[in-house]
């Protein structure tokens, strides 16, 4: 296999303006959109400082009157001149890098931008019920003084309840919990037709319950949600482990870290994450919780990684290659978030200074910009750069094929660092849109249960050393031959990722079965775009919009004949 391992030779590009654009984006970044982004983040957290005094009654009540103001919104459409209905959020708000094209068409919007309260904590259920724009800084603020968390809390403070919910959410201990909607107890839904309705999985909702994860809000409008806690501790102690070898040897590695081939769960870690950081090195980690006495032991080193000084922590866990194995103690809140301040590591494109003492000192309190307002500011130009000289995307695959998967973005892509985080892809009552593969329970693999299969996201997050040495790269056939192999290998893309896929391929990759059953019966055909449509790659036009309409409706009328 050394063979497919080598990347593709490719020519010199030449420059462009749009290429000394982007390399000095710098400059706006620092003098526009960090300012604003610190006033966007402060503004943010009195905000949710002020709803956290409210009492859980108020909020509840304010609940209620927003979820009525969206049924009187969706019973003023007129469907033959309205269009298809969507949020009113802006097309550069949304957190991932797909273009949010469909909202340049025509549109019926909905408003939902009241939704961002915590309304209830219930410690004897052990569940948060929270609004769809409640996002992870927030319910870690709230939550973690209570000793309390999210079974999966998703790394970047950004990241909304809504949208973890809808689309796709991962995190160190998904290899215990699942997804983040895995974690999902009941979602208040408002349907097509204005009902509202509580959906959970032994309800007579239950099929829309299994049918909103990775509908992309296609479904109906989430409003609320109720999700699993767990109790947790001050401190996360977290070791290091260096592994150097083939890609395939880092793999094994990676999946020895956390699915002991022995079965022993007393082996198995809280949480869990790796990094490849070239094709030859890597580094495990390994979480356990950890009280507060226990970190603050003599001889144990404590590490608080979210103070704006510190190195960022891809490249304070790159440190374990050449010191070794180690083990210190992070407070927990910080772990969680520990890779927003550099948002993984693309904070090194955003600002390739960024990561200098000198400037984490001076100004990495600033950090990290709003990626609503990179996008907002990057014009069309580059939009279309980054689309084709970077790389965002994350590989969900069965973790047996980890190793295949990293040989293949090795040489399409010859992306570094590579991300890795396993998760559970359980065998659910119906067969929704992911899915584990028929009969894994019998094949007895590593990490695998006869009620889950386990799966890691590949995070693969930069720009493609072809583009850094000057080469000509063509990202579109990249992510094209990298959904070809997705497609292949029973594996998925999550869909907040730019997607060149076409319908049959879409289909080809997710199953449509019980997705397409939940929009006939819940009103939603006609009313809501499907799940294809709102991840297509391009803008759409106003004969698009009706094209598509006629196209969904067709099939529905013709059902009720």
């Amino acid at each position: 296999m050394a063979d497919l391992q080598e990347p593709l030779v490719r020519p010199k590009k030449k420059k462009a303006l749009v290429d000394y654009l982007v390399k000095f984006r710098w400059i706006v970044v620092i003098f526009v959109v960090l300012p604003i982004s610190s006033l966007i983040y402060f503004n943010i957290y009195l905000g949710d400082m002020w709803s956290a005094l409210k009492s859980e009654k108020r909020c509840q009540k304010q609940h209620d009157e927003n979820v009525q103001k969206v049924v009187k919104r969706l019973k003023q459409r007129n469907p033959k001149k309205d269009g298809l209905v969507c949020t009113a959020r802006k097309p550069w708000i949304a957190v991932g890098m797909r273009n949010v094209d469909y909202k340049r068409a025509r549109h019926f919007e909905v408003d939902l931008s009241a939704f961002r309260n915590i309304l209830e904590v219930d410690k004897e259920r052990m569940v948060a019920k929270v609004e769809p724009l409640v996002n992870m800084g927030q319910i870690t603020r709230y939550t973690c003084s209570m000793n309390l968390a999210l079974a999966v809390v998703a790394e970047l403070d950004d990241l909304t309840v809504g949208g973890l919910i809808n689309g796709y959410g991962i995190e160190g201990s998904s290899h215990l919990y699942g997804l983040f909607s895995d974690t999902v107890v009941a979602m208040e839904v408002v349907l097509a037709d204005g009902r509202v309705v509580r959906a959970t999985k032994d309800n007579e909702y239950s099929d829309l319950f299994y049918g909103i994860p990775w509908s992309q809000g296609t479904l109906g409008f989430l409003v609320s949600a109720e999700i699993k806690l767990i109790p947790i501790k001050e401190y996360m102690r977290l070791t290091y482990t260096p592994v150097k070898g083939t890609l395939k040897e880092m793999a094994q590695a990676y999946a020895d870290s956390f699915a002991p081939r022995d079965g022993d769960p007393a082996k198995v870690p809280d949480f869990v994450e790796g990094m490849v950081y070239t094709d030859a090195e890597g580094v495990m980690m390994t979480g356990v919780y950890a009280s507060k006495e226990e970190a603050k032991k003599k001889g144990n080193k404590t590490n608080s990684v979210g103070w704006w000084f510190k190195p960022w922590f891809y490249q304070h866990a790159q440190t374990a290659l050449k010191r070794g194995e180690f083990v210190e103690y992070i407070p927990t809140r910080q772990y969680y978030h520990r890779h927003t301040r550099c948002l993984y590591w693309e904070g090194k494109l955003i600002l390739p200074f960024g990561d200098q003492f000198w400037f984490r000192f001076l100004f990495g309190w600033l950090m990290p910009p709003k990626v609503s307002l990179l996008k907002a500011t990057q014009g069309e130009s580059i939009r279309n750069y980054y689309h084709d000289n970077h790389v965002i995307q994350d590989m969900l695959v069965p973790l047996y094929k980890v190793g295949d998967a990293l040989e293949f973005v090795h040489k399409e892509m010859e992306v570094y660092p590579l991300w890795l985080c396993p998760h559970r892809l359980y065998k659910l009552p119906v067969k929704t849109m992911v899915y584990p593969e028929p009969g894994f329970e019998h094949h007895h693999r590593q990490g695998d249960t006869s009620y889950a299969q386990m799966f890691t996201d590949v995070g693969v997050y930069y720009a493609p050393a072809a583009v850094l040495r000057g080469e000509v790269f063509d990202g579109a056939q990249a992510v094209h031959r990298l959904e070809q192999w997705l497609i292949e290998n029973h594996s998925y893309q999550p869909q907040y990722a730019v997607s060149e896929l076409n319908e049959k391929d879409f289909w080809r990759m997710f199953d449509a079965s019980h997705y397409e059953h939940c929009r006939q019966k819940y009103g939603a055909v006609g009313t809501f775009m499907s799940v294809y449509y709102k991840s297509k790659k391009g803008r759409k036009t106003e004969k698009e919009v009706q094209e598509a309409e006629a196209a969904i409706l067709e099939p529905a009328y013709a059902d009720e004949a």
